[in-house]
């Protein structure tokens, strides 16, 4: 990075830093780009996994209900595309992005986090109030009465899996595509929006809805929004900090400098 960038990066940094300390309801949503450190490749875009293998069927759930136990046994022995995405899944670890946002909570900075990402490794990290709107692939969840249960724990010599709760069929928690997004899940994303005056965008290109429709209700509402991204993205625009980078460097240097600020 030049030396002009450089410093105009650090002083976007204190920008963002003093927004994140001067808010009242600090909010953050991820996307994809923020474990691409960890090894997982993103699904769209150069390199993504759905660019080299072609996106799922856009009826996927419809294919679950049709046959779920035939979509079990396929979850269980993956081949192809699928086998190549857990498995790359699977051996991830939390980065430093990941833990910075655990930093921010802890902190009392942070008061909640949206994530799209179904890869487990926020909550690994350690991020408490967190809403994974499209599942946790270590779960299942019952499509009748929307019980979650962890995956390991739920017996696989019957297919499709029962739910203990109210005997209906259990599926993967990852959200399908043609599936709605959990009821709970979405409520709750809508109700923390409310509560948000300032926002960390990270890792997304914030186009896929409803998760981009979050920042923009901040941003109409008067709240700003801090952008952690490689390259700008559609929200660019509507953001009052954008940061250039990857989000474990980037993140290290606004933790720092938030206890900087406030030592």
């Amino acid at each position: 990075m030049a030396e002009n960038d450089l410093e105009s990066q650090q002083e976007a940094i204190q920008e963002a830093a003093q927004l994140l300390l001067s808010a009242n309801y600090v909010m953050a949503i991820t996307g994809a780009g923020i474990s691409v450190e960890s090894g997982i490749p993103p699904f769209r875009g150069p390199g993504g996994l759905w660019t080299k293998y072609g996106e799922p069927p856009m009826n996927g759930y419809e294919i679950f209900l049709q046959d779920p136990k035939k979509a079990w046994e396929e979850r269980l022995s993956p081949s192809g595309p699928s086998k190549e995405i857990w498995q790359t899944i699977g051996m991830a670890e939390p980065n430093d992005g990941h833990l910075a946002f655990v930093d921010l909570e802890n902190m009392g900075i942070l008061r909640s986090m949206i994530t799209q990402n179904v890869d487990n490794l926020h909550r690994r990290a350690g991020s408490q109030n967190l809403i994974e709107i499209h599942g946790n692939y270590t779960l299942v969840r019952c499509i009748e009465c929307n019980s979650r249960f962890p995956g390991a724990e739920v017996p696989m010599h019957q297919l499709p899996p029962e739910c203990p709760m109210c005997k209906g069929i259990l599926k993967s928690d990852t959200v399908s595509f043609g599936e709605p997004i959990p009821q709970d899940a979405i409520q709750k994303c809508y109700s923390e929006t409310q509560l948000c005056d300032c926002m960390i965008v990270a890792g997304t290109s914030a186009t896929v809805y409803p998760a981009a429709g979050f920042p923009m209700a901040v941003r109409e509402k008067g709240g700003r929004l801090i952008e952690v991204n490689l390259y700008e993205s559609e929200l660019t625009p509507l953001c009052t900090v954008s940061l250039r980078g990857t989000s474990g460097s980037i993140f290290r240097q606004l933790v720092e400098t938030l206890k900087a600020k406030r030592s």
